[in-house]
């Protein structure tokens, strides 16, 4: 099970404390960071409060994709980012209990702080609007059932906060995310690399959950034209 110190950035303040003699005695931590005193001792509890981890969903009926990063000030770190591919079960039924345990499987595994995922979106094709809708519900389910808060965002919100264009194509955005993670991402998983952008978009919106419901009034209907080959 992956585990987080919530201290593991605040070593050089440990070792000023040790080699401060006046402040020997002070054992808490919460003594040592008001000793430090002023803008350094509140920057270290800001540090430590901004360190999160989201968890992003790209949702389909055949493949979802996700991905989980670690974020901390400006700085991303991806843990980990995959497809769910469960177009190998005929029925609807068995395809959306597949999706619940995976999803609960990397929830307990990486204990999100938030999650992120594309917005629902009501559309011509109602059968496609219906089966996704389902799966998203399935996956939003999942998250609930561990308390985990939930924000939703429109393809072209999450493209305009990753690349600066609304408009932009997977293979932009996967470059764009190259980029920003520093990492060479695998370009043929474009469903984990669209999850890492909702959780990169849902990042740069900030801390409150509150303050990122902006531009999600539109979604599914473009997330079906796009990938029509997500859906049967």
């Amino acid at each position: 099970m992956f585990t987080r110190s919530p201290f593991k950035n605040l070593n050089k303040t440990k070792n000023i404390v040790a080699k401060t003699p006046h402040l020997r005695r002070i054992n808490s931590f919460s003594d040592k960071i008001l000793a430090l005193g002023g803008v350094f001792g509140v920057f270290c509890i800001m540090a430590v409060i901004k360190e999160k981890i989201i968890l992003g969903v790209d949702p389909g009926t055949r493949f979802m994709g996700y991905g989980v990063i670690l974020t901390q000030g400006d700085s991303m770190k991806v843990l980990q980012y995959g497809v769910i591919n469960v177009s190998k079960y005929t029925t609807q039924g068995m395809k959306l209990k597949k999706i619940y345990e995976r999803i609960i499987g990397i929830i307990e595994e990486f204990l999100p702080d938030e999650m992120a995922i594309e917005a629902p979106f009501f559309g011509v094709n109602v059968q496609s609007m219906l089966k996704l809708g389902r799966a998203q519900g399935v996956v939003m389910a999942a998250a609930l059932s561990r308390d985990i808060p939930i924000v939703e965002y429109s393809p072209k919100t999450v493209k305009q906060s990753v690349t600066g264009n609304g408009n932009a194509s997977k293979e932009q955005v996967a470059s764009m995310l190259d980029t920003l993670l520093k990492m060479k991402l695998d370009a043929k998983m474009f469903d984990a690399t669209d999850a890492l952008g909702i959780a990169v978009c849902h990042h740069f919106h900030g801390t409150s959950i509150m303050a990122t419901m902006k531009g999600t009034k539109k979604g599914w209907g473009a997330f079906v034209n796009e990938n029509p080959d997500r859906i049967k």
